[in-house]
Order: structure tokens, then C-alpha cells, then sequence
């Protein structure tokens, strides 16, 4: 429709249904508002009336999926939908929740919003006054402005080059292979997750604002400036529709926790996932590659590297110099299965590289073409891309007869073939031209409109042929693209970034942001991808950095020819093998996170001011992390450092996880960062869940120990979950927890040792390590206790528990 920027549209509440309010214009346009939750208030614009696309691949709350074609938009199954409280005075419509309070002006359609703090309501957003909704004045684009306070910050849009906080840019989400990107300022990337939190300088006011658009689209957090409309904030999208959600805090942990179950609970994956994962592409692009890839097992065993999987990239798939998926290359791999054997019998379980993209001369192309499974132009002929070394058409993952093709081909080629995990790579689906079309499930639409629904049905049917072939275990996935909702399905990484000390201090920066866009099992490449082969002291910082993300794979295409290994540096060799073991000492924890992810929406890594809102400190620019909430560590992102400044949250004190050594918070502290070891701050009064085992490569073992760090007085409570760590038991009560109590008093600590659940831990024996100056004698409350005793590090109890 076109209207006159001179006649805006004066609105009128038509009808009230449930949770759903339907406002109309006074000519077509339509504005529904959907109270689902006290803390979610939902506004679908409507400029025509109807929605362009009227399903939604990103909504499923608290679901593990959503159904195959989508979720009909005007779907509120899953939502609790509240009482809530509508008046209206004069041209203002107010609709109140116990959170949240919006008001909108009718005419011309203007909103406010107000959220529930500490008893009292805080404006928290206001629309732009001139024009913040596209009511067909313009064109045909999606529109929405807000007023910019100075005051405010901005967090997420998943994986964002430069610094956390997004005010003064602009980021355009358009799922593109950025290989070699610079993690200070390259843009897009390869999410499209239009999800992000406003705070501002006042206490206890973040909330978020999620678009649900598959389209690409562009968000401007200040950088636009107008002599006509003020400073604003936006978002604009090339097509389908204005449909928002307002997710109210009051803390960033709340929102993050809150758009998570929006979109989805996380898969929970296989134990296995969270070790390392050996990766190049040297080996299998190599002539030799069978011999090189049985290389790596001799390496690991050689040097008693701790491993759990290697990313076989697609050189196993070649035809001379390019990329032909479901295609074994025999001169490379004679006896695929027979490989696949020799790495599952040294414990190391591969994941296949895997492309939706098809060469033209693609032994499967003809039929892929002639059964319809390619996005083709108008006329009906494949639409061509760039891809690798040639052009190719993708496959349309909009079409039920391409997922069945794809689940066909990816358990007949990868999975019968002994392979046990996907990777779900090149799968960004760049096409700029509204040529192509997609099936979109009988609806039609153009293929530049859904491309990040395309990437997310492709691990989608990944992971369902997975199921289907394995399906008492738990299928492991990796992406590297995605959009909203992709942490139903994957573990996913920062893409092909470049070899720098820029990089290793951005990464970090978007593992964060991904990890508060409800994506937290993530990583990066350590090493770097593209460019040069690191030295050996940015290698050793990058795998400490490399520890404590949720994904641990060492993966390159280095310029000249050489493999990112861990004994790519003979010196630091040593040290690498120990910062690999000290992964696997904190795997109980890492997993334990992994399952609070899945279970109650919690990310895994998060920003410090997460978990203290409180210090304005926290907020500042830094190149620290929270592992959970307990454990903060600060990477070394500076050639030549021996030291580390970081600032220690106020509310908390903090103990060297190394020498037990006492800090109070609310300081700037500068502590010793060898080479040899991370620096680790935990927060007085935690209990983190270790494997104190001794591991090789060769011979694995579990030994569960919590090391407690008591405050003077008070309680610690720790708890760590246990199950098989592979299967699909824990579903039907296949888990248990170890739960620690501890009462500090001043004389004496009282210790409280349990086994929980329907299928309680098996062990007989729980370890507690103290830090060495903790001389307080110890009470058994339950349990006893069976020995006490000092090595190098910790005061060293054994209790056979309850």
C-alpha cells in the first residue's frame, strides 16, 4: 500500500482474544499485540493487513524443535499467557503485565514501554516520534526507530566483530563466508541472529528486543544521525515482516535466559564434544591423506595428547582441486570405513565436512536437478553461485524431497561409513539476486528472503538422519552458519578467522556475544585459520584462551602449508600436552554447564557484568570471562606479557586458583600469567567439579573431586550432574548429581558429601581439595571422612559419602 507520511494512520483496538489484541487502521494496516508472558509483549506490524511470511522457524518456547514447515505466526501454544490489563484514554491504549507496561499512542501508532522495577515502572524504550514504523511511505522494506538515549548500551546480534558493546555502529546480518575476517571490524559475519539487550546507566534495566525475520537486515545503534528525527536507534530489514518481541529483565542474565527459552532449548550433546578436536585441512587435501590423517593418532599417542574427535574437512570429498559432498575420494581414502574404524579404535570419533552446495558437474547433479531439489532461477534452471572452484546451485532445503534426499545420502555416505558426527560447513546460502526461488513448502518465496532458515533446516535434517541411525545416542553436530534457534542442533565456532593477536582478543569478545544471543556452545579456530602460522607464544595463549570456551578445536589453512598442531612448536610441546590435560580436568565442569544450558537456559561463558550488575567496572571494554559463575579467567591477548591486569568484581571475593592466594574485589589486580598457566580467578564460596584422574591418550579415567574454596563463614554448596555422557538414557532418568555442602565456621569446616537423582553416581569415594592455607579442621556431617592430606597443590580429603 503507499500512504502520505502527511496522513499517518489513526488505529483503533478491533478485538480482543486472549492473549492477542488486534488494532486496525483506517486504512489496511493492521498491529496485533501478543501478551505472552508477564515478561514478553509481542507487536506484529502489518502495513497490508496480512503477514508476507506467515510462518516462524525461530519461536519454540521451551521446545527442543519446531515442526518442519515453521509455526504459524499467530500459533500462542507453548506461552503461559497472562491476566494482563487493558485502558484506554483518549488515543492512548495501555496494556499492563506485572512486568511490563506499554502504551501506544493510537494515532499514527507510537509505542512507550515501561518495565516493573523494584516495585515502581522505569521507561525503558520509546519509539522514534516521526516516522519509526514503515506504513508504506517509503517502499516496501520493514521499519523500526527507536529514540537513542546517550546513556544506553548494546549487547548481542550473536557473533559481532570489535568491541561488546555495539553503540556508534552499524552491523548488517547477511549470512556470508567471511574467510580471513578481522574480528576488530569486518562485517557481516556468518550468524543472522536479530536479538539484542539494551542496558542503560541506570541499575536493573536491561531488556530485549528479537526480531523474527529470516530477511537480511540492518541494525544502526547511533551511527545514522538526522538533523530531522533526533538521535535514534534501528533496525531495517529488506522484506517480510515487522515482528518484534520485548523481553523484559531486569538483568542481562534474565533477558539472555528468557530469549533462549524463546527460541529454544539447547541440544544437549555428547560429553565428547567438549574435549579436543584435532582439524585441518592439510591432511585431506593431501595426496597422501589416509597416511596423514593415521599421523595424527601416531602424533597424539606420540606426545600422550589428551583427544576426542577430529574435523575431517572436505578434501575426502575431492575431484581434483574441488568440493563434491557425499563424493569418497578412493585414491586418497582407499578403505573409508576401514579408516573410520582405526580412529573410533583409538577413542577419537570423526566428524565429516559437509556442503549444500552442488558443482555443476557433480556425479549427483543431474538428479539433484531433476527431481527439483536445486533453488533455481524463474524459468526453472538452477541458479548459479560461486562456490569453491566453480559455480554450483544449492540445495533447497525448503523442499521435503531435498531433506529426505539429504538424510538419505548423509547416513548412506558418512554415517554407514563409521562416521559419527557432522559438520555442517560452507553453509551460508549467499545469494544476493530476488531470481532465485525456494520452494518454501509449497508457499514459494525468493531464495535471498529465508537464507538463514535454509541453513538451520540443513543441520536440522543432519541431525535428524543422525537420530535415525544412531538412536539411542546423542547426536554431536557443528555449524558454521546459523540463525536464530540454531543452538536446538549445533555446536558452532566464529568461522575461518585469521592468525593475529587481534583476533585472539575479538574472539573472545564474540563468544560472548553469541553466548548472550542464547548460542553459548561455541569457540573459535585456536591458532587462527588464514594467514600465517602463529609463533609459539601466541600459540600456547591462544590455547589457554582456548580452555575455557565450550568448543576446543585446533583447526588452519595456514599460507604455508604447515598444521596447527599441538606439537607444531617442539619447545612449547610440553606445555600445550598440559593445558590440553588441565581441559580435560575441568571437563565435569564444562559438562555440568553444558547441562545447565540445556535444563535452565543459563550460558555457558558470559560477560562479567552478567554476573555482577552491580559494578560499573564490569562494563567496561575487557578482555575477561566468566566460565559459569564461578571461575573467571583473563587470556593474555599481548605478545610478551608475563603479567596480567584485570579487575576484580565488586560483591565477591576471589581466590588464585594456582596458590589458593586471597584477593578482595573491587580492585584492579596485576597477577602472574606464565606460559605454562592460565590465569584463574575463583569466586569465594565455589565448589567446581573436577576429574582428578590421570589421563592418557590411551588410557581415560574419571575420578570426580570438587575444589572448594571456602569463605571465613558461610555455606558453599556445589553440585555437578552425571550420566553416561553419550546416550539418550538420561531422557528416562539415566542421571544423578554429586552435591557438596560445606558450613564455614570459624573453627571447623562441616562437610556434607551426597549422591543424587534417579541413577545416583556409582562411585564409592568423592574428593574434596582445599587451597593449602584452608587449616580448618574438617566435621563430617554425613559420610566419612577417609583420609586428609597435602600434595603440591591442594589439602587433599577423601570422604566416602552418604
Amino acid at each position: 500500500m503507499s500512504r502520505s507520511i502527511a496522513n499517518p494512520p489513526v488505529f483503533h483496538l478491533a478485538e480482543r482474544d486472549g492473549p492477542r489484541l488486534t488494532l486496525r487502521g483506517d486504512g489496511a494496516e493492521v498491529v496485533h499485540i501478543f501478551v505472552l508472558e508477564p515478561d514478553i509483549v509481542r507487536v506484529f506490524v502489518l502495513p497490508d493487513g496480512a503477514p508476507v511470511t506467515p510462518r516462524s522457524w525461530a519461536v519454540a518456547p521451551g521446545a527442543e524443535d519446531v515442526a518442519t514447515e515453521g509455526r504459524d505466526r499467530f500459533d500462542v501454544s507453548g506461552f503461559s499467557a497472562p491476566d494482563y490489563a487493558v485502558e484506554q484514554t483518549g488515543d492512548r491504549l495501555i496494556v499492563t503485565t506485572s512486568a511490563l507496561r506499554l502504551t501506544v499512542l493510537l494515532n499514527g501508532f507510537f509505542c512507550r514501554w515501561e518495565m516493573a522495577v523494584g516495585g515502581a515502572w522505569r521507561p525503558i524504550a520509546k519509539d522514534r516520534p516521526t516516522q519509526a514504523y514503515n506504513f508504506g511511505w517509503w517502499d516496501e522494506a520493514v521499519s523500526h526507530q527507536l529514540v537513542l538515549r546517550e546513556d544506553e548500551r548494546f549487547f548481542g546480534l550473536g557473533e559481532r566483530s570489535g568491541a561488546m558493546d555495539r553503540a556508534g555502529r552499524r552491523f548488517r546480518l547477511s549470512n556470508t563466508d567471511a574467510m580471513g575476517y578481522s574480528a576488530a571490524t569486518s562485517d557481516p559475519l556468518y550468524k543472522h541472529i536479530p536479538f539484542y539487550i539494551t542496558l542503560t546507566g541506570e541499575p536493573s534495566s536491561a531488556f530485549g528486543l528479537f526480531y523474527d525475520t529470516l530477511a537480511d537486515c540492518t541494525f544502526d545503534f547511533g551511527m545514522e544521525r538526522s538533523n530531522y528525527h533526533g538521535r535514534y536507534r534501528g533496525f531495517t530489514a529488506q522484506d517480510g515482516d515487522l515482528d518484534y518481541y520485548v523481553i523484559a529483565g531486569p538483568q542481562v542474565a534474565d533477558v539472555t535466559r528468557r530469549f533462549t527459552w524463546l527460541t529454544g532449548r539447547p541440544a544437549f550433546l555428547p560429553k565428547w564434544g567438549l574435549g579436543y578436536s584435532g582439524s585441518t585441512m592439510s591432511y585431506t587435501d593431501a595426496a597422501n591423506a589416509q597416511a596423514r590423517m593415521a599421523g595424527f593418532i601416531e602424533g597424539c599417542r606420540r606426545h600422550d595428547i589428551l583427544c576426542d574427535s577430529f574435523h575431517l574437512s572436505s578434501g575426502y570429498t575431492s575431484i581434483g582441486p574441488r568440493r563434491y559432498v557425499f563424493h569418497w575420494n578412493r585414491d586418497k581414502f582407499p578403505d573409508p570405513a576401514g579408516f573410520a574404524a582405526s580412529y573410533r579404535a583409538a577413542g577419537v570419533r570423526l566428524c565429516a565436512n559437509i556442503k549444500p552446495c552442488l558443482l555443476d558437474d557433480h556425479p549427483l547433479f543431474e538428479e539433484a536437478k531433476a527431481r527439483g531439489l536445486l533453488i533455481c532461477d524463474a524459468a526453472g534452471e538452477p541458479y548459479w553461485v560461486q562456490f569453491w572452484d566453480g559455480r554450483g546451485a544449492y540445495l533447497d532445503f525448503t523442499n521435503p524431497e531435498t531433506l529426505d534426499w539429504w538424510k538419505g545420502h548423509v547416513d548412506q555416505d558418512v554415517l554407514s561409513v563409521g562416521i559419527e558426527a557432522t559438520w555442517n560447513d560452507n553453509n551460508e546460502f549467499e545469494i544476493p539476486s530476488r531470481d532465485a526461488r525456494i520452494a518454501l513448502f509449497g508457499a514459494g518465496a525468493a531464495a535471498a528472503s529465508a537464507k538463514p532458515l535454509q541453513t538451520n533446516l540443513m543441520m536440522r535434517a543432519s541431525r535428524q538422519a543422525q537420530r535415525a541411525h544412531a538412536p539411542d545416542r546423542r547426536p554431536f553436530l557443528v555449524s558454521r552458519a546459523g540463525g536464530t534457534g540454531m543452538q536446538r542442533y549445533v555446536q558452532t565456532w566464529s568461522g575461518d578467522n585469521a592468525t593475529s593477536w587481534e583476533t585472539l582478543r575479538y574472539n573472545i569478545r564474540m563468544g560472548l556475544g553469541l553466548a548472550l544471543s542464547g548460542v553459548s556452545n561455541s569457540g573459535h579456530d585456536i591458532g587462527g585459520f588464514s594467514g600465517p602460522a602463529p609463533d609459539a607464544e601466541l600459540f600456547v595463549r591462544w590455547v589457554q584462551a582456548g580452555v575455557f570456551m565450550p568448543r576446543f578445536s585446533i583447526h588452519s589453512w595456514n599460507d604455508d602449508g604447515t598444521v596447527n598442531e599441538p606439537w607444531m612448536h617442539p619447545a612449547a610441546t610440553e606445555t600445550v600436552r598440559a593445558l590440553i590435560a588441565l581441559r580435560y580436568r575441568l571437563l565435569p565442569y564444562l559438562y555440568d554447564l553444558s547441562w545447565r544450558h540445556h535444563h535452565a537456559y543459563e550460558p555457558i561463558v558470559r560477560p562479567t557484568f552478567v554476573e555482577f550488575p552491580d559494578d560499573p567496572e564490569c562494563l567496561a571494554e575487557n578482555d575477561e570471562l566468566m566460565l559459569g559463575p564461578w571461575l573467571l579467567t583473563a587470556p593474555v591477548v599481548e605478545p610478551g606479557a608475563t603479567t596480567r591486569s584485570l579487575h576484580l568484581p565488586a560483591g565477591a571475593a576471589w581466590l588464585d586458583f594456582w596458590s589458593g592466594e586471597r584477593f578482595a574485589g573491587d580492585q584492579r589486580v596485576t597477577v602472574s600469567a606464565p606460559l605454562e598457566r592460565p590465569v584463574m580467578l575463583v569466586r569465594e564460596g565455589a565448589a567446581i567439579p573436577l576429574n582428578i584422574a590421570e589421563q592418557h591418550f590411551d588410557r581415560r579415567a574419571d575420578q570426580r573431586a570438587f575444589a572448594v574454596f571456602p569463605p571465613p563463614l558461610g555455606r558453599v554448596d556445589g553440585r555437578c550432574f552425571e550420566d553416561d555422557g553419550e546416550s539418550e538414557a538420561w531422557r528416562e532418568g539415566g542421571y544423578g548429581f554429586w552435591r557438596v555442602a560445606v558450613e564455614c565456621e570459624q573453627d571447623r569446616l562441616v562437610l556434607a558429601c551426597h549422591r543424587e537423582g534417579p541413577t545416583p553416581p556409582a562411585s564409592e569415594v568423592l574428593t574434596v581439595l582445599l587451597p593449602h592455607g584452608e587449616t580448618r579442621p574438617i566435621h563430617a556431617a554425613s559420610g566419612r571422612v577417609l583420609s586428609d592430606r597435602a600434595d603440591s597443590q591442594w589439602r587433599v580429603i577423601e570422604v566416602a559419602p552418604a
